[in-house]
């Protein structure tokens, strides 16, 4: 099969992912526009008979005073990876971006690895021998997924390091989700642990409710997203960011981002956004108050955005990322923990891959990145 490869216009590249069950909400063209720091391109393949069959959303970050740039498919790109001729879908995308000026480029295969169910993770976490999900025999092993990671280390491609921790990819190589298709909702929650079903019905009781807000709340999800910057010790993005997110999500799709707070006697106690992409639902970002936390709103607001998910039809919801770290002392430890409850499987991508189309300038990059 012979491939083409050329710049297509972003209906094309929306309307090829629209006819996709699913695709990463960072290779839709609008998150070029989330993205403004960054220069895009929409990037399209194309078979013999003129079909288009792949897409790529390109960002291109410029390297400081010289016109050089990383070239970054974030998730991405929307090819078939398990064609046996991945080759003939790469090389071309290489040589495109060499044009562009890019002097390297990470992309990050939408490819799981591994899945590892909620009770085989509960054992993991019992037995003081098993420290990472990768020490515990996965339920689940695409040997397809083995493949792909030899035939990219052939044609030069590194893989990204992240010291064990999933979190030194840019984007998490481990996730948490919550498997929907085939399964009722009394199914799903009948899954969850104990804990989180006394949880939702706690949050029930004590009259907490859960409701949509829109692009006039979003000053209000930032006071909450604020709050859980200090206490979680990260960098909160600035108001404008998710202003920006939502403009450009809901000008492509009116239904690709919402907006959800759980409250109490009038106060909203956290918040979380959705996005959504086909069948696949993410809780994309969560904030909460240090007040409030007794009458469990963030268990209320889950159950809420996964029933919401499930009516939309997705086959998957989506909790994003978790460390590998199946050890108590670990700072995040936390966060399986909690994503755990769900019932539902962690699964492993294969993570971000680095081409150095020169050398030098892609080594200097990684110097100038250890620093920061």
């Amino acid at each position: 099969m012979s491939l083409t490869l050329r710049t297509i216009s972003r209906e094309q590249h929306l309307a090829f992912i629209q006819s996709l069950p699913a695709a990463s909400h960072m290779q839709v063209p609008a998150w070029a526009d989330v993205k403004a720091e960054w220069r895009s391109e929409n990037l399209g393949w194309f078979d013999r008979s003129g079909q288009l069959v792949g897409v790529g959303l390109v960002l291109y970050r410029q390297l400081p005073k010289i016109k050089r740039y990383l070239a970054y498919l974030p998730e991405g790109p929307v090819i078939n990876w398990y064609a046996p001729n991945l080759d003939d879908w790469i090389q071309p995308m290489l040589a495109h971006l060499k044009q562009q000026g890019a002097f390297s480029v990470k992309m990050g295969p939408p490819v799981i690895i591994r899945r590892w169910n909620a009770d085989t993770i509960k054992r993991g976490i019992q037995d003081p021998d098993i420290k990472r999900l990768r020490d515990l025999e996965a339920d689940f092993i695409e040997p397809r997924a083995f493949e792909v990671a030899d035939k990219l280390r052939r044609m030069g491609w590194q893989q990204g390091e992240d010291g064990g921790a999933g979190f030194g990819d840019v984007q998490p190589r481990y996730v948490y989700q919550v498997p929907l298709a085939n399964r009722s909702l009394e199914e799903v929650h009948k899954n969850f642990n104990q804990l989180w079903r006394r949880n939702i019905k706690k949050a029930e009781k004590a009259g907490v409710e859960v409701v949509q807000g829109g692009y006039q709340d979003l000053p209000e999800w930032q006071r909450l997203y604020e709050i859980t910057a200090v206490r979680d010790h990260f960098r909160p993005r600035p108001l404008s960011y998710f202003q920006r997110m939502w403009t450009a999500l809901n000008t492509e799709d009116p239904n690709r981002m919402r907006l959800y707070f759980a409250r109490h006697n009038g106060v909203n106690l956290s918040a979380a956004t959705m996005l959504i992409v086909g069948g696949h639902v993410w809780y994309s970002y969560g904030a909460s108050d240090n007040i409030g936390r007794e009458v469990r709103p963030s268990n209320a607001m889950q159950w809420r955005m996964l029933r919401d998910a499930y009516a939309l039809g997705a086959t998957v919801y989506d909790l994003r990322g978790i460390s590998d770290s199946l050890d108590e002392t670990d700072h995040l430890f936390g966060l399986i923990q909690f994503k755990v409850g769900t019932g539902g499987q962690a699964a492993e991508y294969l993570g971000e891959w680095d081409f150095p189309l020169n050398k030098l300038l892609h080594k200097a990059l990684d110097i100038y990145m250890s620093r920061r």
